[in-house]
């Protein structure tokens, strides 16, 4: 029997943290309004240290209005219940205890039932030791998560909430950043868009924006042209990048728009990057989980330097989407994936049944609850896909070659 729920959510922001955490209110209080919930402030963090909101009547009353806005209202933070080093260095156990018993020990302390995590493949990973070790210890608890990354790379989930909603923000974005190509001539702009390890959210950004272009009306005779606003490239860390070779293209395209405008992945060529840096005795910076710091390396700026001289540019003007992006309210297509997830996460938390709600690439495509140790971070974009395809043909981009795998 369920008395008490609780929520959290983790890890970088998505578009759909604010709007899962208002789905999952409103379906509890329809289906079984006598149930408690509560919200960990700052995802594990919180969890760690017993903070946790209640959710009262009012919030329950006014939880729609949570659809509305971005971010997350409970917090984030990336915390990782398996990193002792790092924990005990934010104070949040002691050296000697176990962080995953202390976080069990929490839950069993606020009574707690039901754990819903919100978050992408860290998020969830780290949901999976803890229900692991739930399970192992008889604690009685079930775990749901549901997978939100922008990056849209969660093994073996086909889409995760809140990826397109960022792509059509990056979009969005794009449109005042293109418009600079006319403030000179000659002029290189680099959107720099999110994505570690995979190319998935530059490329959709890339093809929404291509698809604006598209839809609306130019008038060339006074210098308002579409091949002018249009994407020049697109470059994703799953392709090879010859910049020897693109800078031929490009320099074409240079002299008859005026401008070039690249939609770039903050993970492409990092593996260059960070040999370079490597090779001048620079130290690469990397968080919790390993992962390399990518705001501290700022692949932008150095695409663009690359690009600068064999292009002739007069001016470089590198722009970032990433938070105007990941902290959008989610639109009508999330709004739906969110309530579909939401519904079957409530039900699978009443069940009994833990694991992450997604549609399951390896069965089928069929939304269903993922047994955690199938969720795996990290899903490459695929360079294959159609859509993406006839987006390198329409602005002249050849096809792709795998790149080599790389750290990241």
């Amino acid at each position: 029997m369920v008395h008490k729920v609780a929520l959290l959510t983790a890890g970088g922001f998505a578009p759909c943290l604010s709007s899962a955490i208002g789905a999952l209110i409103e379906q509890y209080t329809e289906v079984a309004p006598e149930i408690e919930i509560i919200a960990y402030r700052n995802g594990y963090q919180g969890l760690l240290t017993g903070d946790y909101l209640r959710v009262t009547p009012d919030v329950r009353a006014k939880a729609a209005l949570l659809h509305e806005y971005g971010g997350s209202p409970i917090g984030n933070s990336r915390v990782k219940l398996t990193n002792l080093k790092d924990l005990v260095s934010r104070g949040l156990v002691r050296e000697g205890e176990n962080p995953l018993q202390v976080a069990a020990e929490r839950l069993i302390a606020d009574e707690v039932d039901v754990l819903h995590t919100i978050g992408g493949d860290d998020t969830n990973t780290t949901a999976a030791d803890l229900a692991a070790y739930l399970a192992e210890h008889d604690y009685g608890l079930t775990v749901v998560g549901l997978p939100k990354t922008i990056d849209n790379d969660i093994v073996p989930i086909r889409q995760s909430m809140g990826a397109d909603t960022a792509a059509e923000m990056g979009a969005t974005f794009a449109r005042n950043v293109m418009a600079e190509h006319n403030a000179g001539t000659r002029i290189l702009l680099i959107h720099e868009v999110m994505g570690r390890n995979c190319g998935w959210l530059t490329a959709a950004t890339a093809r929404k924006y291509h698809e604006w272009t598209d839809s609306v009306d130019w008038l060339p005779e006074i210098g308002l042209s579409q091949e002018a606003w249009d994407v020049h490239a697109v470059f994703v860390p799953e392709a090879a990048l010859d910049i020897d070779e693109e800078a031929k293209r490009l320099n074409k395209v240079m002299d008859e728009a005026g401008c070039v405008n690249i939609f770039l992945s903050e993970g492409a060529g990092i593996a260059d990057i960070v040999a370079e840096m490597e090779r001048e005795g620079q130290e690469v910076a990397r968080d919790a989980f390993g992962h390399i710091r990518l705001e501290r390396i700022n692949p932008g700026e150095w695409f663009g330097k690359q690009f600068a001289e064999m292009l002739n540019a007069q001016k470089v003007l590198v722009q970032k989407s990433g938070y105007f992006s990941r902290s959008a309210p989610a639109n009508a297509f999330d709004r739906a994936l969110i309530k579909s997830m939401v519904d079957l996460a409530v039900d699978s938390a009443l069940a009994g049944t833990p694991g992450v709600v997604g549609h399951d690439e390896e069965a089928g495509e069929v939304l269903s609850v993922i047994d955690f140790a199938r969720i795996k971070g990290g899903k490459p974009f695929d360079i294959s896909e159609d859509w993406y395809l006839a987006l390198l043909d329409t602005i002249g981009q050849p096809h792709p070659v795998p790149a080599p795998p790389a750290e990241h």
